[in-house]
């Protein structure tokens, strides 16, 4: 996953990623800005998942999406 691709397409994956993880606000993913890390602690915060089950949700997610 290139970050810079990421974080340049970040306002087009954020539905998809509201649609994924519906507990997160529109005010924290604008927070994220294509940041995998940030993504990570807000899933495994609001999800009460374990580090590893919250990476690889959002590592999961990412290779999804047609970048």
């Amino acid at each position: 996953m290139n970050t810079d691709i990421v974080q340049g397409k970040w306002h087009q994956l954020k539905g998809s990623a509201k649609a994924q993880w519906g507990k997160l606000t529109d005010d924290e993913l604008d927070q994220v800005e294509g940041n995998a890390e940030k993504l990570t602690g807000l899933v495994q915060e609001r999800y009460g998942y374990a580090r590893q089950r919250a990476q690889q949700e959002v590592d999961s997610f990412f290779a999804r999406q047609k970048m």
